[in-house]
């Protein structure tokens, strides 16, 4: 699963009860082209938009609540804020929060779990991440929300972590308590990590990688210092509280597969093999 994560750093998350069509902005009952003027400014922007729902069965107040994220690589925040309808959306600054801007809401310590239960998408994301997110919400029961579709079908229960933008894939109902604190706990869940999402796909192979290598299992144990690509290999450099590591890997494909639960063809998706894990001199004589 390593580097399958979508490469997100801005998000606006807007609570819809539901039902989500197949592209939950165009088709979810929203008012008139609200949902269609919304993906527009997002898209230009550079934020990620997604429909959220309560995973508990909590009563919600009136309005709806929205969530404006950035999500790395610098420091990561949430802030949250009540509108008393979809269409209040519209009166955000898009590019503001596509470059990282806070919007001036309350702001919302973490952690916030999302869990994608897309069905109308695909399959997969309504068997798996609907029991998922109920198991979720019986530990978290006020950071959980269910949400439209996030990506990697194929590994649902597919769950998002924020702020740090964490996905997390083939996570079982029985598992989500112990998931959960984990992260809580400011640790990665290694076993389940697709990536982080403000990192493009070969960084966050490559990040998996040294954890995986070194132990490195807190969420702020390394950073990325740069990256570069040449012939089909992609080298990360990271700060670690160890010093200073390259890790390469090679950009693959992999054996073809159903990439998702209605697929009707196998197709190949990119793989990342490591080729190498280097420890680097400090610039500064000592650990960064």
């Amino acid at each position: 699963m390593a580097g399958t994560a979508s490469t997100v750093r801005s998000w606006l998350l807007l609570e819809d009860p539901g039902p989500w069509g197949r592209d939950a902005l165009r088709d979810a009952r929203l008012p008139e082209r609200v949902g269609l003027e919304l993906q527009r400014r997002c898209r230009a922007a550079g934020v990620r938009p997604l429909l959220i729902r309560r995973a508990s069965s909590n009563a919600t107040a009136d309005g709806l609540t929205c969530f404006a994220i950035r999500s790395g690589p610098e420091p990561p925040w949430i802030e949250r804020t009540r509108l008393a309808n979809a269409a209040e959306t519209l009166d955000l600054d898009m590019p503001a929060l596509g470059r990282g801007v806070r919007p001036g809401f309350e702001p919302v310590e973490g952690p916030l779990f999302l869990v994608c239960t897309h069905g109308r998408r695909d399959v997969c994301c309504a068997e798996r991440g609907r029991r998922l997110a109920q198991a979720l919400a019986a530990a978290f029961r006020d950071l959980t929300w269910e949400s439209s579709h996030v990506g990697g079908d194929r590994f649902a229960g597919n769950l998002v972590a924020f702020p740090h933008g964490l996905y997390l894939g083939r996570v079982r109902p029985g598992e989500a308590a112990e998931v959960g604190s984990t992260y809580a706990d400011g640790r990665v869940p290694l076993e389940h990590l697709r990536g982080r999402s403000c990192y493009p796909m070969p960084v966050q192979a490559a990040e998996h990688a040294l954890r995986t290598h070194e132990g490195f299992d807190r969420v702020d144990d390394l950073g990325l210092e740069r990256t570069e690509g040449r012939r089909g290999v992609s080298t990360s450099t990271f700060r670690t509280s160890m010093g200073r590591f390259s890790v390469s890997v090679a950009i693959e494909e992999s054996a073809p597969s159903f990439l998702t639960c209605h697929s009707l063809v196998a197709e190949p998706a990119p793989a990342y093999r490591t080729i190498a894990i280097v420890r680097r001199p400090d610039l500064d004589g000592g650990a960064s």
